[in-house]
Order: structure tokens, then sequence, then C-alpha cells
């Protein structure tokens, strides 16, 4: 495929992403980004449980790769939104357990869970805090 003189080609976005001590570099169309670190992340897991290479274990203490949504549902799941939470708690939370998302994508996955009945959110904006909707089943 030619590329335009700049080396990229249009609509393509480009993201570094590190898992424990492996660095991946992966550039797509903008509309495949969820579907391809997902495959990443998955070739990554599936690597280490054939492997049984942990790859950076301080960073990812239960020794898989997840996505952000699956870092916060599990928070959820562990009853941590039954006290309102704000962005920046949730975030500070996910780097003391090791994980290291972008704020905004945090943000995002609130959204969502919020969309989905998980979450609630009361405030105003840029001040919003979020609660669980209903707490997780056993």
């Amino acid at each position: 495929m030619a590329r335009p003189e700049g080396g990229k080609d249009e609509g393509n976005v480009r993201i570094k992403m590190k898992v424990g001590n492996v660095e991946f570099e992966i550039e797509c169309r903008e509309d495949r980004i969820q579907q391809v670190i997902e495959k990443v992340l998955s070739t990554v897991t599936e690597h280490m449980k054939r492997t049984a290479t942990p790859i950076g274990e301080a960073e990812y203490p239960t020794g898989k790769a997840e996505t952000c949504r699956g870092i916060v549902e599990r928070l959820w799941k562990e009853g941590f939104f039954a006290e309102p939470r704000s962005l920046s708690e949730v975030h500070e939370e996910m780097t003391r357990i090791g994980y290291h998302y972008d704020r905004t994508a945090v943000a995002h996955v609130l959204l969502d869970l919020v969309r989905d009945g998980v979450l609630t959110r009361e405030g105003k904006p840029r001040r919003y805090v979020y609660v669980q909707k209903r707490p997780p089943t056993a």
C-alpha cells in the first residue's frame, strides 16, 4: 500500500503499549483500535499461559494482560464502587494495583459502564463521582 509523504496512512493511528517488560507499537485504522488491542492482549496472555513465562511480574501481579474495562469491572466486582469514587480515585487505584492506563481511557470505560447500567454517576461535569447502580452478583 502506498503511503503519503509523511510515511503514515491517512486515517491510521499509532499506539505504543507496554505489557510488563514487552513494548508493542501498533498502527491500524482508527475504527479497528479496540479489536487490534484486544487481539494483542489475548495473544500475550495465551503466550504467557503456554510458556509459563511471566511478563513483568511487578506491573501485572495477576500474570494476565487485561483490558481497561476488565480491570474497572473487576474493581466493581470487588466492591470498590460501593462508595462514590471520582475518576481520579479510580485511576489511582488502578495504578496502585499495577495497571497504568491513560485517564481518558478510564473515563470512557466509566461512561460505558454508566450507559450499561452497572454504575451511575452523580454531580456536575468534571466533578462526577461513580457509584454502583447494582451490586455485583456472587
